[in-house]
């Protein structure tokens, strides 16, 4: 063999064994995954490893789960009881059926009220209307007698009140007045004349000189003062409602411009912790229904200090 054909023979087998490596390279980097990439485009990230079962209840960088609680995985926890849902049936009232509550009136509050006076947990004269002073008497009384102190006469309430005092008597239904009446100015000795005392907040119906009925009072305010002086009842009106204030003032009897004697709801039920806007406030209503079926347009009002 030349040296022309030895060195091409050489050339071919450096070629063979050029080109068997390269095979071979493609070879190991095809089984290693590696993937062509295009120019300019970032690497691919790495495939996450596959998550066991047992990395889903415990994740390797946490501690342990604590096993459930038997109370959580039990059934019969879980389950409804029958008790759970099962209404229970209402407990009645121990103390009875409301008999009377605030804004009630009726001759058995008043007998409740002078029940109440006899035991000294009702400090006036019985009106007949359960207002606050009253719904306060009777949580006085609940309270001593160890009972729920509601402010409302119900039946046990009642029971007990009724077994610790006796049938009040007619003075004791309707008395005169909370207070002293007043002696009478000398203005109302003669005629028939409504004289009205701010000193003792008493008003006495007075025909020549004799006290026919008294009964509590209250005035105006230092802003809205009742007038004082003589005056005349000029006009009566038994439905009235003031066209100022919007405010019902039954029996009314007009003396001196728009100042009447009237009945006041807000008094019964409040006493003297209020004010009139000058009229003359009576609290007792069966007691001025009488006075205002008596008194006459013409009879005199005094109102003195």
């Amino acid at each position: 063999m030349d040296s022309t054909t030895r060195s091409t023979s050489r050339t071919a087998i450096r070629g063979r064994a050029g080109t068997a490596a390269v095979l071979a390279v493609l070879a190991v980097a095809t089984a290693a995954g590696c993937k062509a990439q295009v120019t300019g485009s970032a690497p691919a990230a790495p495939a996450a490893p596959r998550a066991t079962a047992t990395d889903d209840d415990k994740p390797a960088a946490q501690p342990p789960s604590p096993p459930p609680s038997p109370a959580v995985s039990s059934p019969q926890a879980t389950a409804p009881s029958p008790e759970a849902t099962t209404s229970p049936t209402p407990e009645p009232d121990p103390q009875g059926t409301t008999l009377m509550a605030s804004g009630s009136e009726s001759g058995q509050v008043r007998e409740l009220q002078a029940r109440l006076r006899q035991i000294g947990h009702f400090d006036r004269s019985p009106t007949g209307y359960y207002g606050s002073v009253t719904v306060a008497a009777v949580r006085s009384f609940q309270d001593k007698r160890g009972l729920s102190r509601t402010g409302r006469t119900d039946t046990l309430t009642w029971r007990k009140l009724l077994g610790m005092t006796h049938e009040p008597t007619a003075a004791e239904l309707n008395p005169p007045t909370t207070r002293q009446v007043a002696k009478p100015d000398k203005r109302c000795m003669t005629g028939r004349v409504l004289c009205i005392s701010k000193n003792s907040r008493t008003l006495s119906w007075m025909i020549d000189g004799r006290v026919v009925s008294s009964m509590d009072v209250r005035f105006g305010s230092q802003y809205t003062p009742t007038r004082e002086g003589t005056f005349s009842v000029y006009w009566k009106s038994r439905h009235h409602v003031s066209t100022i204030y919007h405010t019902a003032m039954p029996y009314a009897m007009f003396f001196s411009g728009g100042q009447a004697v009237h009945y006041s709801a807000d008094f019964a039920a409040r006493g003297y912790n209020g004010a009139s806007h000058g009229c003359v406030n009576v609290r007792d209503e069966g007691k001025i229904a009488s006075l205002f079926a008596q008194v006459k347009n013409g009879d005199k009002v005094v109102v003195y200090g």
